[in-house]
C-alpha cells in the first residue's frame, strides 16, 4: 500500500513538471503584445513631439521626468516599453503610464490611443496636450479603473461619456484650468461612478452646489474639488465617510458653511477649506479627528477662539489658520501637538501672550504669529524649539527684550520680529544662529549697540535693523558676513565712521545706512556687486569715492543731505549705465563737463541734484527717453540749452538764477516749477500745449505782459496755477473747463485788473483763491459761496467796493477758514450772515482731519498773512489754521455777537474801520484765539472781563478807540504792554501809567488774584509763545523761507524741516515782542 501511494505521488509530480515546462516554453516563444496594439502605440508616439518644458511641474515637485516613448522601438515587444504594462496571459495592453514624459501635442478624437480597449489604468498627467479636450473617446475604455489626466492642459467641455466609466475607482482631471463640465455633467458623473475611491477635479469649472450625494459614498478615500466654482452651502449634517482621508474644498470663494462635522469613526488625515466663505467657530468636536495630519483653513471667515480640544490632535503636522477672524488666546493645550511642524496663526485677531507650552513643540519648523494682537514678551521656552527654521512674530504688540534662549535655535533660517514694541539690546546669543539667512528687527524700539557676535552669522543674506534706536559704531565684525546681500540700518542713531570692513563684503547688493549720524568720508568699495546704495541724511563729508563710479550694476545711488563737496566731472558717471535713481541733493557739490555727455546715464529715471553749488548753463541732457523726475532747485543755474526729455513728469527748477524767457516744458510734464528765478518776458501760448500739466508754478519772477487766454483751460488735470509776484497785467483768464481739477489759483501781487471771472463758479474743486495785491475793481463775489471746497479766499489790497450784504445762497462759504478782505473799499455793516455760516471755524476737530497740511502729496499750498503789521508767508498751511482779516475798509456799525460762535478762530483783525459800539463779551468764547486786532475804530465802553479767559492770546491791539474803564488783569492780559491800548484816553490800570479811580475800578476775581499771588510768571510763558507760537498754527513763522513744493514728501521732507528750523529761529528773534 505504501509503495502504491509513493508511486502515485511520483507520477503527479512528473506530470506537473511537464505542464510547467510546457507553459514556460509557450511563454518564451510567443509575442505578448498583439501587433495591432504595437502599431497603435507607435502611431501614438509619432503624434507627439518631445519638449522637456511640457513636464516642468514634475521636476518642480521632485519627480523625475524623461521621454518614456524613446524606448518604443519598432520590432520590439511593446510590453517591454517604458510606461506599458500587458496582461501576462492575453498580452493585451492593460496599463499605460506616460506621466512626466515631455509629450507635446494634441490628442485628436481619432487618436490611436482609443484602439487600446483593454486599458485598465491610463495616466497622461504632467504633459502638454494644449488644444485637446476630454473627448468621448475616453469613454471607450470600459474596463478602466484608474484615469489620470491632471496638469496636462486639456480644455473645453468634458465629455459626458466619462460618466459611463462605471468601473472607475480613481479619477483625476485636476488642474486643467480651461476644462469644464457641461450643465449637469458633474452631477451625472457623481451619480454614475459609484465605485470611486479617489475623485480629484481641482481647477475644473463645475459651477455647481456641493452634491450632497457625495457624502453618502462610503468608498471615498480622497476628494479634491478645490477651485471648481462650487457655491451655495456645504451640508451641515454629520459626515459618515469612514474611509475618507483627504477632503479638499479650498479656493471656492462662494462656498459657505460651518466647519464640517465628522463622526467619531473617521480616518481623516487632510482637510483643506482655505479661501472659502466658511464661517462660525471651530467646534470642540474637532478633537475627534485623531488621525488628522493637515488642517488648512486660511482665508476664511472663521471666528471665536481655538478650542482646547485641539490638543487631542496628536498626529497633526500642519495647522494653518491665517487670515480669519479668530480671537482670544492660544490654548495651552497647543503644547500637546508633539508632531506639529507648521503652525501659522497670522493675520487674525488673536491676543494675549504666547503660552510657555509652545516650547513642547519640538518638531516645529515654522511658527508664524504675525499680524495679530499678541502682546507680552517672548517666553524663554521658545529656546526649546531646536528644529525651528522660521519664526515670524512681526506686526504684533509684543514687548520686552529678546530672550537669550533664542540662541538655542540652531536650525533657524528666518527670524522676523519687525513692527513690534520690542526694546532693549540684541542678546549676544544671537551669534549662535549659524543657519540664519534672514534677520528682521525693523520698526521696533531696540537700542544700544549691535553685538559683535553678529559677525558669527556667516549664512546671513538679509539683515534689517532699520527704524530703531540703535547707536554707537557699526561693529567691524559685519565684515565677516560674506554671504550678506541686503544690509539696511536706516533710521537709527549710529555714529562714528563706517567700518572699513563693510566695504569688503563680496556679495552685498543693497546697502542702506540713511538717516543716522555717521561721520567721516566714504571708503572705497572693493566689489562691484552693489545695486543699491543709500547713505542719505548723515553727516558724511569729503569727496565721493571713485569706486562708486565703477559699480556697473548700480541702480540706485542716494547720498543726499550730507556734507559732500568737490567738483564732479560728468564723465565719471560713464560706467553707471544701469543707474535709474541718482540723488545727490543737499550737499556742496558742483558739476563740470567736457565733451559730449548726452550718452551718460542712458537709463536714468530720477535725478535730484537740488541744494548744491551747480552754476552756469545746464548742458547735461542724460536720459532723454527715460528721465521722469528732475529736481535742480536751490542751485545757481542760469539757463538751459534745451529741455530734451520726452517723458519727463516732474521738472523742478525753482530757486535758481534762471534768466530770459520762460522755457516751455515737454508735453509729458505734470509738475513744472520755475518759481524764485529771474525769468522775464511774456508767457508763450505754447505752454497751453502741455495738456497733462497738473502743477504750474511760475511765482516770484519778473514775468510780464497779459496772461494767455488759454491758461485756464489748457489742461483738464490742472490742479495748481501759481503766478504770484510777477508783473502781469490785463484781465484774469475768463474761461475754465467744465469738470476741471483746479484746486489752487494764486495770482497775488501782480497788476491784474477788471472783474473776478464768473466762470470760476464751475471750479468745483477749488480750495485756494488768492487774488490779493492787484487792481481788481469789483463788488464782493458772493457767488463764490457755492464752491463746496473753498477754504482760502484772499482779496486784499484791490479796489473791491460796496456792501457785502446778504446772500440768497443757503449756507455759503461753509468750508472757508482763511478770509482776507483787507485794504479794499467795502462798506456797510459787517457781513453777519456770512460770519454765521463759517462752519469750518466752529468746533473744528483736528483729530479727524485726513490731511495735516493743505495740498497734495506733490504740492503743498502757501499763503501770505498779516500779523502785527508784518506780511508773513506760511509755506505750508496747517488745516487747523483759521483767520479773518477785514481790516482797512469802511465797515461801520457794531461788531456782531455771533463772531463768538467761531470758537476755532486763531486770528481776527477788524482794525482801521468805522466800527462802533462795545466789544462783544462773546469774544470770551474764542478759546483758541491767538491774535486780536480791533485798533483804529470807534469802539466804546469797557474791555470785557471775559477776554482774560483767552489763554492762547499772544497779540492784542485795541489802540485808537474810545474805550474806558480799567484794563482787566489775569492770564495773558498781564503780558500786554502799552502799545495794545494807546489812543484810549479813558482806559486806566496796568500796564498804563494812569491809575484807576474808585469809580473806574472793578475788583478782579479772587481767582485771578490767586493766580498772580501764586507766582505764575506769564512773561516767561510769553517767551515760549514768541518763539513757539507766533500765531502758533503753522510750522513756526516761515518768513520768506523755502517755497519748495512737497510733491514727493518722502524725498524732501527732511530738507524742509531743516529750513524750517533756520527760518523759525530768525523769525523769533525779529517778532517775539508784541507791537
Amino acid at each position: 500500500m505504501m509503495s502504491k501511494h509513493l508511486l502515485l505521488c511520483f507520477l503527479f509530480f512528473l506530470s506537473s513538471s511537464q505542464l510547467l515546462s510546457s507553459s514556460f516554453s509557450f511563454s518564451n516563444s510567443t509575442q505578448m503584445c498583439p501587433r495591432h496594439q504595437t502599431l497603435a502605440l507607435l502611431h501614438l508616439k509619432q503624434s507627439f513631439s518631445i519638449n522637456n518644458s511640457s513636464s516642468y511641474y514634475c521636476d518642480f515637485n521632485g519627480v523625475t521626468s524623461y521621454p518614456k516613448t524613446e524606448s518604443w522601438k519598432k520590432g520590439s515587444d511593446c510590453c517591454s516599453w517604458d510606461g506599458v504594462t500587458c496582461d501576462w496571459v492575453t498580452g493585451h495592453v492593460i496599463e499605460l503610464d506616460l506621466s512626466c514624459s515631455w509629450l507635446f501635442g494634441t490628442i485628436h478624437s481619432n487618436t490611436t490611443l482609443f484602439l487600446l480597449p483593454h486599458l485598465q489604468r491610463l495616466n497622461l498627467a504632467f504633459n502638454n496636450f494644449s488644444g485637446s479636450s476630454v473627448s468621448a473617446g475616453f469613454g471607450r475604455f470600459s474596463s478602466l479603473t484608474h484615469l489620470n489626466l491632471s496638469e496636462s492642459r486639456f480644455s473645453g467641455l468634458i465629455s459626458s461619456e466619462i460618466s459611463h466609466l462605471s468601473n472607475l475607482v480613481s479619477l483625476d482631471l485636476s488642474w486643467n484650468f480651461d476644462a469644464e463640465f457641461a450643465l449637469h455633467g458633474f452631477n451625472s458623473l457623481v451619480q454614475n461612478l459609484t465605485k470611486l475611491q479617489k475623485l480629484h477635479l481641482g481647477g475644473i469649472s463645475i459651477s455647481s452646489v456641493f452634491p450632497d450625494s457625495l457624502l453618502n459614498r462610503s468608498s471615498l478615500i480622497s476628494l479634491d474639488l478645490s477651485s471648481c466654482g462650487l457655491h451655495g452651502r456645504f451640508p451641515d449634517h454629520d459626515i459618515h465617510l469612514p474611509k475618507l482621508e483627504v477632503l479638499e474644498l479650498g479656493d471656492n470663494n462662494d462656498l459657505s458653511g460651518n466647519f464640517p462635522r465628522f463622526s467619531e469613526n473617521n480616518s481623516l488625515k487632510e482637510l483643506y477649506l482655505s479661501s472659502t466663505n466658511f464661517s462660525g467657530e471651530l467646534p470642540a468636536s474637532i478633537g475627534n479627528l485623531k488621525s488628522l495630519q493637515t488642517l488648512s483653513i486660511y482665508n476664511c471667515e472663521f471666528s471665536g477662539s481655538i478650542p482646547t480640544s485641539i490638543g487631542n490632535l496628536q498626529s497633526l503636522k500642519t495647522l494653518v489658520l491665517f487670515n480669519n477672524k479668530f480671537s482670544g488666546s492660544i490654548p495651552t493645550s497647543i503644547g500637546n501637538l508633539k508632531s506639529l511642524k507648521t503652525l501659522d496663526l497670522s493675520f487674525c485677531e488673536f491676543s494675549g501672550s504666547i503660552p510657555t507650552s509652545i516650547g513642547n513643540l519640538k518638531s516645529l519648523k515654522t511658527l508664524d504669529l504675525s499680524y495679530c494682537e499678541f502682546s507680552g514678551s517672548i517666553p524663554t521656552s521658545i529656546g526649546n524649539l531646536k528644529s525651528l527654521e522660521t519664526l515670524d512674530l512681526s506686526n504684533c504688540e509684543f514687548s520686552g527684550s529678546i530672550p537669550t534662549s533664542i540662541g538655542n535655535l540652531k536650525s533657524l533660517e528666518t527670524l522676523d520680529l519687525s513692527h513690534c514694541e520690542f526694546s532693549g539690546s540684541i542678546p549676544t546669543s544671537i551669534g549662535n544662529l549659524k543657519s540664519l539667512k534672514s534677520l528682521d528687527l525693523s520698526y521696533c524700539e531696540f537700542s544700544g549697540s549691535i553685538p559683535t557676535s553678529i559677525g558669527n552669522l556667516k549664512s546671513l543674506q538679509s539683515l534689517y535693523l532699520f527704524s530703531n534706536n540703535f547707536n554707537g559704531q557699526l561693529p567691524p565684525s559685519i565684515g565677516n558676513l560674506t554671504n550678506l546681500q541686503d544690509l539696511r540700518f536706516s533710521d537709527n542713531l549710529f555714529n562714528e565712521t563706517i567700518p572699513s570692513r563693510l566695504y569688503t563684503l563680496p556679495s552685498l547688493v543693497e546697502l542702506d545706512l540713511s538717516h543716522n549720524k555717521l561721520t567721516g568720508p566714504i571708503g572705497e568699495f572693493q566689489f562691484d556687486s552693489l545695486e543699491f546704495i543709500d547713505l542719505s541724511m548723515n553727516e558724511l563729508h569729503g569727496l565721493i569715492p571713485s569706486s562708486i563710479f565703477k559699480l556697473e550694476n548700480l541702480r540706485h545711488l542716494s547720498l543726499s543731505s550730507n556734507n559732500f563737496s568737490g567738483v564732479l566731472e560728468i564723465s565719471n558717471f560713464g560706467k553707471l549705465r544701469n543707474l535709474t535713481v541718482l540723488d545727490l541733493s543737499n550737499n556742496m557739490l558742483s558739476l563740470t563737463t567736457s565733451g559730449n555727455s548726452n550718452s551718460i546715464l542712458p537709463n536714468i529715471e530720477s535725478l535730484d541734484l537740488s541744494e548744491n553749488n551747480i552754476s552756469g548753463v545746464w548742458s547735461w541732457n542724460m536720459g532723454r527717453d527715460t528721465l521722469g523726475y528732475l529736481n535742480l532747485s536751490y542751485n545757481l543755474i542760469s539757463g538751459f540749452e534745451m529741455l530734451p526729455w520726452k517723458n519727463i513728469v516732474i521738472l523742478d527748477l525753482h530757486s535758481n538764477m534762471l534768466q530770459g524767457p520762460l522755457p516751455i516744458p515737454p508735453n509729458s510734464t505734470f509738475f513744472f516749477s520755475v518759481s524764485h528765478n529771474k525769468l522775464s518776458g511774456e508767457i508763450s501760448s505754447l505752454i497751453c500745449k502741455v495738456s497733462s500739466m497738473r502743477v504750474l508754478d511760475l511765482s516770484n519772477n519778473n514775468l510780464s505782459g497779459m496772461l494767455p487766454h488759454c491758461l485756464g483751460n489748457f489742461s483738464k488735470d490742472l490742479s495748481v496755477l501759481n503766478l504770484r509776484r510777477n508783473r502781469f497785467h490785463g484781465i484774469i483768464p475768463q474761461t475754465f473747463l467744465e469738470g476741471n481739477a483746479i484746486r489752487n489759483l494764486d495770482f497775488n501781487d501782480n497788476q491784474l485788473e477788471g472783474l473776478v471771472p464768473r466762470s470760476l463758479i464751475i471750479c468745483r474743486k477749488l480750495e485756494v483763491l488768492d487774488l490779493g495785491n492787484n487792481k481788481i475793481n469789483d463788488t464782493f463775489p458772493h457767488w463764490l459761496g457755492t464752491l463746496p471746497k473753498l477754504q482760502v479766499l484772499v482779496l486784499r489790497s484791490n479796489t473791491f467796493h460796496g456792501h457785502i450784504g446778504g446772500s440768497k445762497i443757503k449756507s455759503p462759504f461753509m468750508n472757508l477758514r482763511i478770509i482776507d478782505l483787507a485794504h479794499n473799499d467795502f462798506e456797510g455793516d459787517l457781513p453777519e450772515m456770512y460770519l454765521r455760516s463759517l462752519k469750518a471755524i466752529m468746533n473744528a476737530d483736528e483729530r479727524n482731519m485726513t490731511r495735516k497740511y493743505m495740498g497734495d502729496n506733490y504740492y503743498q499750498d502757501s499763503v501770505m498773512v498779516t500779523i502785527k503789521g508784518l506780511e508773513i508767508e506760511f509755506v505750508k498751511i496747517l488745516k487747523a489754521f483759521t483767520t479773518i482779516d477785514l481790516s482797512s475798509n469802511k465797515f461801520q456799525g457794531e461788531i456782531p455777537e455771533s463772531i463768538g460762535n467761531l470758537n476755532s478762530l486763531r486770528g481776527l483783525n477788524l482794525s482801521h474801520n468805522n466800527l462802533t459800539g462795545h466789544i462783544p463779551s462773546s469774544f470770551g468764547n474764542l478759546k483758541l484765539l491767538e491774535s486780536l486786532d480791533l485798533s483804529s475804530n470807534k469802539l466804546i465802553g469797557r474791555i470785557p472781563q471775559e477776554l482774560t479767559s483767552l489763554t492762547f492770546l499772544e497779540v492784542l491791539n485795541l489802540s485808537q478807540n474810545h474805550l474806558t474803564g480799567f484794563i482787566p488783569r489775569g492770564n495773558q492780559f498781564d503780558t500786554f504792554e502799552n502799545d495794545s491800548y494807546n489812543g484810549n484816553s479813558g482806559l486806566c490800570g496796568f500796564p498804563l501809567s494812569k491809575k484807576c479811580t474808585t469809580d473806574e475800578t472793578l475788583e478782579p476775581s479772587q481767582e485771578v488774584d490767586a493766580e498772580i499771588e501764586g507766582g505764575f510768571d506769564w512773561k516767561i510763558t510769553l517767551m515760549g509763545y514768541g518763539c513757539g507760537l507766533a500765531i502758533g498754527f503753522s510750522l513756526g513763522c516761515l518768513i520768506f523761507s523755502i517755497e519748495k513744493p512737497k510733491w514727493l514728501a518722502t524725498m524732501v521732507e527732511e530738507n524742509i524741516h531743516k529750513k524750517i528750523k533756520r527760518s523759525k529761529r530768525c523769525t523769533c528773534r525779529r517778532g517775539a515782542r508784541r507791537n
